[in-house]
């Protein structure tokens, strides 16, 4: 028996049917397997907790909705600042539809994070009132804050500009990956997460990642790969986030 995709019409097939006492004996050797992966992704996490940091020499500004604001800004008070780095270019008049699916993963953790010393926040290029009209159409309240013509976007990898020498993505260069088809731009923008530590107004990175490395972030990817047809990418899609819609057009299409 086969189930049909709603977005793509590819048959899924579905899983063996077997009696209880097989799926049991199948299910505790998965278990095995599960643990096994949960001790080493706790040794992945405390590695990276361990990496070292380098401390910023420059002073980044956004535009905020109250106004001009600094990077120790962002922290709102708090030692540790997550930027997410969202794929919106000054030319365009709405976000990137991946981004908004990570987007619309980000609010049920904003309660928790400031428990654990920790601020968020969200960066592009875009100016700022087209920053604030397309997240009010997605009705999203996170902090959102504009690079436009600064650095910053540049120098954390995630604008591509050959003419001013941002050259790398996930510190590899991009015409690399662009060769590889690991990469869709030439020049332009790229998704990632930065995070930073505070001492007083002294700011140091202590981590970035990018591309697969951002998978952590979709919890609607954490239950799709509990299922049996998974996150339901199919090797005709250009990229597996071709499916993806921002959220309040799944209805239109």
């Amino acid at each position: 028996m086969t189930t049909t995709d709603t977005h793509t019409d590819v048959p899924r097939p579905e899983p063996e049917l077997v009696s209880r006492e097989q799926w049991l004996t199948a299910r505790r050797e998965l278990l095995v397997r599960e643990k096994e992966a949960t001790r080493a992704r706790d040794e992945l996490s405390a590695a990276r907790r361990a990496l070292p940091m380098v401390e910023l020499d420059s002073e980044y500004m956004f535009d905020g909705p109250a106004g001009p604001m600094g990077l120790v800004d962002l922290f709102d008070h708090h030692r540790q600042l997550i930027v997410y780095h969202f794929m919106f270019d000054p030319d365009w008049d709405e976000g990137c539809p991946s981004c908004s699916y990570f987007a619309d993963n980000f609010t049920g953790a904003l309660a928790h994070l400031p428990a654990r010393d920790t601020s968020f926040a969200v960066i592009s290029r875009a100016p700022l009132h087209k920053i604030e009209k397309f997240r009010t159409r997605m009705g999203w309240s996170f902090p959102w804050y504009s690079s436009h013509e600064g650095r910053f976007n540049h120098d954390f990898g995630v604008t591509i500009d050959t003419a001013t020498g941002a050259v790398d993505y996930n510190y590899q260069p991009a015409a690399d990956l662009l060769a590889t088809g690991k990469i869709w731009v030439e020049n332009g923008e790229l998704p990632g997460l930065s995070v930073f530590l505070r001492d007083g107004t002294r700011i140091f990175q202590t981590y970035s990642t990018y591309q697969r490395g951002l998978d952590g972030l979709i919890n609607t990817y954490n239950y799709l790969d509990l299922t049996p047809f998974g996150r339901g990418v199919d090797d005709r899609d250009p990229y597996s986030m071709a499916w993806v819609r921002h959220h309040n057009k799944y209805a239109t299409d």
